[in-house]
């Protein structure tokens, strides 16, 4: 159950800072309610997670790993940023560590 939390954790942050651009420095107030919004879920449900015995480091470095490099490719994908191969690279560095940590992790 943790990890589903999780999940939607994971995208209820990457929704929220996708809306976070498209809000345009808060300009626009649709888009700024569901960057409040968004955000508000992603942190009450990382909370419920928490709660739920999953270790804070695995759990938010899965949240913001995952969240960083769904952010990457999001921008790349449909907000005209480039994707280099560098960006690329740290990435996969974010993925390698999280699956680091998940494997040292005691559960």
């Amino acid at each position: 159950m943790a990890w589903l939390l999780l999940a939607f954790a994971i995208a209820s942050e990457v929704l929220a800072t996708s809306a976070l651009k498209l809000s345009n420095g808060f300009t626009h107030l649709g888009w700024s309610i569901v960057v409040a919004a968004g955000y508000i879920t992603s942190f009450a449900l990382l909370a419920q997670v928490l709660k739920l015995q999953l270790d804070v480091g695995t759990a938010y470095a899965v949240w913001s790993g995952a969240g960083t490099a769904a952010i990457a490719l999001i921008g790349a994908a449909f907000m005209g940023e480039t994707l280099t191969p560098l960006k690329i690279g740290g990435i996969l560095l974010i993925i390698g560590g999280v699956v680091v940590l998940n494997l040292a992790g005691g559960h």
